[in-house]
């Protein structure tokens, strides 16, 4: 006796409320299976671009605008610092390591940033193709960069003004690409690297010395302006005394980014966990609906299993075909959600403007296996009692009945 075909016959008989079954599943699985792959890549991307960063000092304003802007590339900067307090901060006897960074413009939506050779090294930065920037107007590109803007080693590209928009070229200058990144995994990939020499130049802002060399990357000067800092501390003291001394004794502002994405996450957490609690209630709801269509349908079913008796069925194959109902549907829509949801957020990606922060449905998570448990349980906890009713059939009694 082939006990899944004759389990998918009766759930062929009901189609209708079956279908409405596996959607209801695959709703809830859909939606807490978008949750977890979303969560999941920001809090990976957020770990990832933040690594090794203590510290970004910045103009006063937002802190978590400064960190979004400067780390992860996904808002405006707060405004610019004079680069004469930012060189003299960044010599610091409680800095191991810091970073300037030099905004303000883009190529076709991704931000030309100006920095020098530290960042390479904060970020682990190697080469695919070419070299690295070493003067005026060369630029290394991350590799997403590359791929998507169709740039390779030699072409020139005017950059333009502002974090995004091409309406307004520096065409007095055009950039050459020196060199591709290797793929980082972080969002140096979707960077175009220079000098902030680079930068100046393309303002105005350059001073009166025309060769801008590794040494002149640190060249202090009233008119020069940066945008911020970022900050590794040189130890455990540093974390309590430096920020402190920023805020208080200068006219720029310390953020840090553990601090910050903590309170992003708090921010964001709220509206996921009304959505997780929303899908748990519709796949509590599809529970009872598949309960109550198995109870019924075993009502209508009692002649049917008790000829089934007669004809050698033993009751624990009786008790197996009802319960592998209830988990034919789960499956399904457990399957069909997962999908949905990957395809969801997939869509959602690519109509992501922020090529820094997109999401993507091409990713697996751990927590999904929780899902797929969860859809077993809710079709062995939807089946049983109905299951457990082909015990109580009495076969003499069903038969004798007029039918």
């Amino acid at each position: 006796m082939n006990i899944l075909k004759i389990s998918y016959k009766n759930l062929s008989r009901n189609r209708l409320t079956s279908i409405l079954n596996i959607i209801l599943v695959a709703f809830g699985i859909g939606i807490l299976s978008i949750l977890f792959l979303a969560s999941t890549q920001i809090g990976n991307k957020l770990e990832r671009n933040a690594k090794d960063i203590d510290l970004v000092v910045g103009a006063k304003g937002s802190p978590l605008q400064l960190i979004l802007s400067s780390i992860y590339h996904i808002d405006f900067p707060t405004g610019n610092i004079p680069a004469k307090d930012a060189y003299e901060l960044m010599r610091n006897p409680l800095v191991k390591r810091a970073v300037p960074l030099a905004l303000g413009d883009n190529y076709d939506g991704y931000r030309i940033v100006g920095t020098d050779t530290t960042f390479l090294g904060m970020y682990g930065l190697q080469i695919d193709k070419g070299k690295f920037w070493s003067k005026d107007l060369e630029v290394t590109i991350g590799n997403t960069v590359a791929i998507e803007a169709k740039l390779k080693v030699g072409d020139r590209f005017f950059g333009a003004h502002g974090l995004s928009g091409n309406s307004d070229l520096h065409k007095q200058h055009a950039y050459v690409v020196s060199g591709i990144l290797k793929p980082q995994g972080n969002v140096t990939d979707n960077l175009i690297l220079t000098n902030i020499g680079s930068v100046y130049k393309m303002h105005e802002v350059e001073d009166e010395h025309k060769d801008h060399g590794k040494n002149d990357e640190s060249k202090e000067n009233n008119d020069q302006e940066l945008t911020s800092i970022l900050i590794q501390y040189r130890s455990p003291m540093s974390v309590v005394l430096f920020p402190r001394m920023v805020n208080q004794s200068t006219n720029m502002q310390a953020a840090s980014p553990a601090m910050e994405s903590a309170r992003l996450f708090s921010l964001i957490g709220v509206g996921v966990d009304t959505l997780q609690w929303f899908a748990i209630l519709i796949m509590a709801i599809s529970a009872l609906s598949v309960f109550i269509s198995l109870y019924n349908s075993m009502k209508e079913k009692k002649y049917d299993l008790a000829i089934m008796r007669c004809l050698g069925a033993s009751k624990s194959k009786l008790f197996f075909l009802v319960m592998l109902e209830g988990l034919l549907i789960t499956v399904i829509g457990t399957i069909l959600g997962l999908l949905v949801g990957h395809f969801a957020l997939e869509v959602i990606g690519s109509g992501q403007e922020s090529s820094q922060a997109r999401l993507t449905g091409l990713f697996f998570v751990i927590d999904e296996l929780y899902l797929v448990v969860a859809g077993l349980l809710i079709g062995v906890v939807a089946g049983l009692i109905p299951a457990l009713q082909t015990y109580l059939v009495d076969i003499a009694d069903t038969l004798t009945k007029d039918r």
